[in-house]
């Protein structure tokens, strides 16, 4: 018999006793899948973004049924997804807040000073390697895009050299967090209307030279706003476990840093 079709006689034989014995342990050593992950991986809205902390919505759904995990961690999903899982299983539904991202920074290019020229990848981590970055302010939005190439559901868009959320296609995963290396967003109640658009911790006069719509330390929001607004040193924060209403605190700032979310749209408008 010549080399060849002996070396093939041999790989096809190998390949069918691993075969065989892949079937045999199939068979003997598997261990039996509850049924219910499976439906649970069906209710689950199969974005398998990973906001829940899980690698994905069938290894979510196995923690849920196998561990007992709590089922309102779905945010694409929201409370209908978090109900139907519960009510499937018997448990009771924990309450869920429905909550988007929000990016902390307004100064755009019309706004904020570019103290260079930034001719590298266009990657927020790498502009940011590269001497700290091209903007003057050193807390405000690079604006190459990091977090909007990660975003599964294309919410964040580019606008005038900053990063813009769309709240109604934001899903809460938390991986644009996760890339913007200077740490300017954050998740919010979806319900909150009013935010500080600032991250600059730096003194009035500081955040002036290099960006005209930053926050200056003046402290008028926070006697307005109820113990909402309160100060990180020169920095307004807002207190999203409290209700923030008192438009004031919009008209009356004079860094014109704090805004309120333009209305929804309109159905068929």
């Amino acid at each position: 018999m010549d080399p060849i079709t002996t070396s093939t006689l041999c790989i096809g034989g190998i390949g069918l006793a691993s075969a065989a014995a892949l079937a045999v342990a199939e068979k003997y050593l598997s261990v039996p899948q509850d049924p219910r992950i499976g439906k649970v991986t069906e209710m689950l809205p199969g974005a398998n973004c990973g906001g829940c902390g899980y690698a994905g919505c069938a290894d979510y759904a196995r923690a849920i049924v196998a561990d007992n995990a709590e089922c309102n961690l779905c945010a694409p999903g929201g409370p209908a997804c978090a109900q139907a899982i519960a009510a499937f299983l018997g448990r009771a539904a924990a309450a869920m807040e429905r909550r988007v991202a929000i990016v902390l920074c307004c100064g755009d290019d019309t706004e904020a000073l570019r103290r260079a020229a930034y001719n590298g990848i266009a990657d927020c981590a790498a502009a940011q390697a590269t001497a700290g970055g091209d903007k003057g302010c050193a807390y405000g939005c690079l604006g190459y895009g990091s977090c909007a190439r990660v975003c599964p559901v294309n919410a964040i868009r580019i606008a005038n050299g900053i990063a813009k959320v769309d709240k109604a296609l934001c899903i809460a995963c938390g991986k644009c967090v996760a890339a913007c290396p200077r740490k300017l967003i954050k998740l919010v109640p979806a319900a909150a209307e009013i935010h500080v658009l600032c991250s600059s911790k730096d003194k009035g006069p500081a955040v002036k030279k290099v960006c005209g719509t930053g926050c200056i330390g003046c402290r008028i929001c926070t006697k307005l706003a109820d113990g909402a607004i309160t100060m990180d040193g020169f920095l307004a924060v807002v207190d999203y476990a409290k209700p923030l209403t008192n438009e004031e605190t919009v008209a009356k700032c004079p860094g014109h840093c704090i805004r309120k979310d333009a209305p929804p749209p309109t159905p068929n408008s």
